[in-house]
């Protein structure tokens, strides 16, 4: 099932939603609204490795020039909201204003795990260009309800790539799986 508003805004008042800034008109009858932060990286190749630790270029992008998106390119953004989820799965869907300008804003990491404290790092792709700014409206966080007992939150989890506070958007830590897989067979 999905969380309503009205039990969005109780699971803020338990603690079990957290949402920092928090702005009640960007609540809507099931999600709340998250925006798109100023910051952006880029790959620093144009070939990503796997097995490799591919870094990136963070740049600003202002909110007078705003900064236009090209086709053929992986852009990583980040939201401006913190958010931590202790009971519930939150799943970050694009916002429908979005999709009809072409943005998409992950390949495949629409959900987060319960435990999960930090801000959404996004995966945007465009259709064809497309011109963007700091605070506007990305995404929409719809929170489900779970059946039964988590043992592992993710914010507990030894194994978890993404726990590090951050405002910025993360790099993908892919190439940590192979190397524990190379230190475990050891």
């Amino acid at each position: 099932m999905i969380l309503t508003d009205t039990r969005i805004l109780e699971e803020i008042e338990k603690g079990s939603i957290v949402i920092e800034p928090f702005d009640k008109k960007y609540l809507g009858s099931n999600s709340y609204d998250v925006h798109l932060s100023d910051t952006l990286a880029v790959y620093k190749d144009d070939i990503l490795d796997a097995r490799k630790h591919n870094e990136v270029t963070q740049f600003k992008i202002t909110d007078h020039q705003g900064f236009l998106l090209l086709p053929g390119r992986l852009y990583l953004g980040v939201t401006q909201e913190y958010t931590e989820t202790h009971a519930f799965v939150p799943f970050l869907e694009g916002k429908s204003s979005i999709g009809r300008l072409g943005i998409d804003i992950h390949s495949t990491a629409g959900k987060g795990d319960i435990g999960y404290c930090n801000t959404w790092t996004l995966e945007i792709s465009v259709k064809q260009p497309v011109k963007i700014y700091p605070g506007m409206p990305i995404g929409q966080l719809i929170y489900f309800e779970v059946s039964g007992k988590v043992t592992t939150p993710y914010n507990r989890k030894q194994s978890a790539k993404y726990n590090r506070r951050t405002r910025v958007p993360v790099e993908s830590m892919m190439w940590k799986n192979f190397d524990s897989k190379i230190r475990d067979s050891k």
